[in-house]
């Protein structure tokens, strides 16, 4: 295991049990941890294990599946813009929880918002199917995957629009910011299993991604089924962005940011550079969701935002290096 592994675990790891032990309520790490650990009565074991525990799982699995897809659909376009988000499937999860918002179904029962996000997504993969084919090439999945998320942003902004109840409209614009507040291990439980599926399947593209960095013709003579390598990533992608989606609302620029900042440590190998961007995308979630508790905790910052302020000055610097013809 090289250096900037174990240093990513460690990370990882402080950051989680940081998680798990910062909140509003001014109680000491001892405790917490009694609390934790052992349970008893009051409502401190309840904070612990019901409220810090699985908003820190979620963070954790929505952080490192941001950044494992954000790697691999950097390595397969072999384009350092690429992110989740391209294909669609977060725009349609998305759309499908808006509707559950909008109809009251959320108020009438308490996992529909994460179920209609979920039948979102899958919506959208069906999409994506039937518009790039089973053997469309990169560019007919990138302008299909466009006119996924198109079509999702005009159907929430059609919600939005003809919405009759403010607060249906307020509640829908601030789910979409994303945020971890008030999460269970329901949704943990509802989350997880899809997600690791997915992150298995992406792990049985590391081989073809390496090749895919010679084109695609060379990755073909090394034995790389183009068309199966395609698609296992993309089941892979939408297993992953749809239930985070669902769980955490649209929280963007981890699965661009992550891989980038960590190409220059583990070299061209896509297949170092997925672990690496899963444990950075786990760090960089855990810490903005740490930070949204700590700065202005009374005005209720929402993740989605600090990602994305974070984020966006460095895809603006980016696109100006593109730009330039320098090196990402």
């Amino acid at each position: 295991m090289t250096p900037l592994f174990r240093l990513l675990i460690a990370l990882v790891l402080a950051l989680f049990m940081a998680s798990v032990l910062i909140g509003p309520a001014a109680v000491g790490t001892l405790a917490s941890l009694k609390a934790l650990t052992l349970g008893g009565d009051g409502p401190l074991p309840i904070v612990m294990r019901q409220i810090r525990l699985p908003r820190a799982m979620l963070g954790l699995a929505v952080g490192a599946g941001l950044g494992l897809t954000g790697a691999a659909m950097q390595g397969y376009l072999r384009n350092p813009l690429a992110e989740p988000g391209l294909i669609g499937v977060s725009g349609m999860a998305a759309l499908g929880a808006v509707i559950a918002i909008q109809t009251g179904a959320a108020l009438a029962f308490a996992l529909a918002l994460p179920v209609a996000a979920l039948a979102g997504a899958a919506v959208g993969i069906g999409l994506l199917v039937a518009l790039a084919g089973p053997r469309g090439g990169s560019v007919t999945l990138i302008l299909a995957g466009v006119a996924i998320s198109a079509m999702a942003g005009a159907g929430t902004a059609l919600v939005l629009n003809l919405s009759p109840n403010p607060y249906a409209a307020n509640e829908i614009i601030f789910w979409l910011m994303g945020s971890l507040a008030d999460r269970s291990l329901v949704h943990v439980a509802l989350a997880l299993p899809p997600m690791i599926l997915g992150a298995a399947l992406i792990a049985t593209t590391a081989r073809g991604l390496d090749a895919l960095t010679l084109g695609e013709a060379a990755a073909q003579a090394l034995g790389i089924d183009g068309t199966a390598l395609r698609w296992r990533l993309i089941a892979g992608v939408a297993l992953i962005v749809g239930p985070a989606t669902a769980v955490a609302g649209a929280i963007g620029f981890v699965g661009l940011v992550v891989p980038h900042l960590l190409r220059p440590w583990v070299g061209a190998r896509p297949s170092r550079l997925l672990p690496a961007s899963a444990l950075g995308g786990a760090a960089l979630l855990l810490a903005a969701d740490i930070a949204v508790r700590v700065i202005v905790p009374e005005r209720d910052l929402k993740l989605g935002v600090l990602t994305a302020i974070v984020g966006a000055p460095l895809f603006l610097h980016l696109i100006w290096k593109t730009r330039s013809g320098g090196r990402i």
